[in-house]
């Protein structure tokens, strides 16, 4: 599914290090780390009236990946929140927003791969655009599996949300070959481990499975829907998934701060969608948008 450019956002305020920029003056240097090999971090955040959306989860994540990329110099809380609203500020934003939170190992010295080449401190990246979901949950997404498979954590943990996307980006090419919306991606033991760029779910029955973290990354939302499930009593599993069972579950959907919560109508030619029409995933769907407003963080 091909986003359009929106009109709103050719004259947007982004934040690059220590303050505000139009967007044609955004930039960073050629020896920051981000061009140099993909040394980053970053957080996709999604802004609603009431706020931004889980924004304390997606910071503890945005650290803890800085921190098993040994960052030296991170920004504090308070620092990026501070920028998060001034950038929302400037770009009178309250919703419909998508944020790009990216955090560099910033400029180096010299061309190279080594950090210590890194003397000029981290550079935050604050890019909001105006973007409601991007897919079109009507309808839900096909789906095409990919030869490209996830890393597992004996090559580039998925725990860390990295900038060096290359294999989600070889899947998704592949997906637009074959004229789908996404690319589903397999672990290293053939198994589904999630979508290019969002968690996978599927529905047997009265029971919710999901597959483990260990290929895929650990997504907000997929936590959310966990939590959600566990307070509602559905059954919700973390297993091991098969191609095949995916093909003959009675539903299979996406999640993604991009998105919220997607049905998938296709997966390699076979159709998902049987007589359930959805219910698993139109009741996750309400108590979500019940649930939504409560995990809101105002920037006051």
């Amino acid at each position: 599914m091909l986003q359009k450019f929106d009109e709103r956002n050719k004259n947007i305020k982004v934040w690059v290090k220590d303050g505000l920029y139009s967007r044609d003056k955004a930039k960073v240097s050629v020896f920051d780390s981000v061009v140099q090999g993909g040394d980053a971090v970053w957080e996709g955040l999604r802004v609603y009236p009431a706020g931004i959306f889980l924004l304390d989860r997606h910071l503890n994540r945005l650290f803890e990946s800085a921190k098993a990329l040994a960052f030296t110099d991170i920004p504090d809380i308070a620092f990026i929140k501070n920028a998060l609203k001034e950038t929302l500020d400037a770009n009178n934003m309250q919703k419909d927003t998508h944020i790009r939170l990216t955090l560099t190992r910033g400029e180096k010295i010299t061309s190279g791969m080594d950090p210590r080449l890194n003397q000029a401190g981290s550079c935050l990246i604050i890019l909001p655009e105006w973007k409601p979901p991007v897919y079109d949950n009507d309808h839900g997404i096909t789906v095409f599996t990919s030869t490209i498979r996830r890393n597992n954590p004996s090559f580039l943990d998925s725990k860390i949300h990295h900038n060096n996307l290359l294999n989600n980006i070889q899947a998704k090419i592949q997906s637009n070959v074959a004229g789908k919306d996404a690319a589903l991606m397999l672990d290293y033991f053939g198994f589904a481990a999630e979508l290019n760029g969002t968690n996978i779910f599927m529905v047997k029955g009265d029971k919710v499975y999901t597959p483990f973290a260990s290929a895929c990354l650990h997504g907000i939302t997929r936590g959310l829907i966990l939590e959600l499930c566990q307070k509602n009593n559905i059954h919700i599993e973390e297993r091991n998934i098969s191609l095949t069972e995916l093909y003959n579950a009675d539903e299979v959907f996406c999640t993604g701060t991009m998105g919220e919560l997607t049905p998938i109508v296709e997966i390699d030619g076979r159709n998902t969608k049987n007589s359930t029409g959805y219910q698993m995933l139109n009741k996750l769907i309400t108590l979500f948008e019940a649930t939504k407003q409560n995990h809101c963080i105002p920037l006051n």
